[in-house]
């Protein structure tokens, strides 16, 4: 049985687009929440809700290390947005997007647990918030890594192949060469 509200979400980018969303909703109301709720209520809803988008973040960040070695053409939110493509080797650019992204979060995290957290929780709080950005920095960069290196494989089967049909060594003769 299929149905049409679930078959939206079977293309990975769409489903990617589809967390990001939530992450984003989550993030601005945790930061909200810690920003303007006062008392017990505020420190609840900040926690919470920042818990859920860490969670999210690091649940997503998996299934994109996953999704990395499959033979989608998931080029990362940005492209998937603006319709552009990939080059050829390390995406530096789509890294130092990640990164200036992780560097941002963990800005507004900081500045928003500095008024919101009290002074016992705050030390935990930087250091769980520390880890899940190193943690995903190491996992995108990882992600590029394994994207450049599939690529260039190809590039060299390719040219392989070529090779072969352009000088008339077929399979068998090829492996004695």
């Amino acid at each position: 049985m299929r149905l049409a509200h679930i078959s939206l979400l079977e293309d990975f980018g769409r489903r990617s687009l589809t967390i990001h969303g939530i992450m984003v909703l989550a993030f601005v109301n945790a930061v909200l929440a810690g920003l303007f709720v006062e008392g017990q209520l505020g420190l609840v809803s900040f926690v919470a809700l920042l818990n859920f988008t860490a969670g999210l973040w690091v649940a997503h960040t998996i299934h994109s290390f996953g999704n990395a070695i499959g033979d989608d053409e998931y080029a990362g939110v940005l492209n998937e947005l603006l319709g552009t493509g990939d080059r050829p080797g390390l995406d530096i650019g789509r890294f130092g997007r990640l990164l200036t992204l992780i560097a941002a979060v963990t800005a507004v995290f900081l500045l928003t647990s500095s008024r919101a957290l009290p002074g016992s929780i705050l030390p935990v709080a930087i250091v769980a918030v520390g880890s899940v950005a190193v943690v995903t920095a190491i996992v995108g960069f990882l992600i590029a890594l394994g994207a450049s290196y599939d690529a260039s494989q190809e590039r060299t089967v390719e040219t392989v192949e070529r090779y072969n049909a352009e000088n008339g060594v077929d399979g068998e003769d090829a492996g004695q060469a």
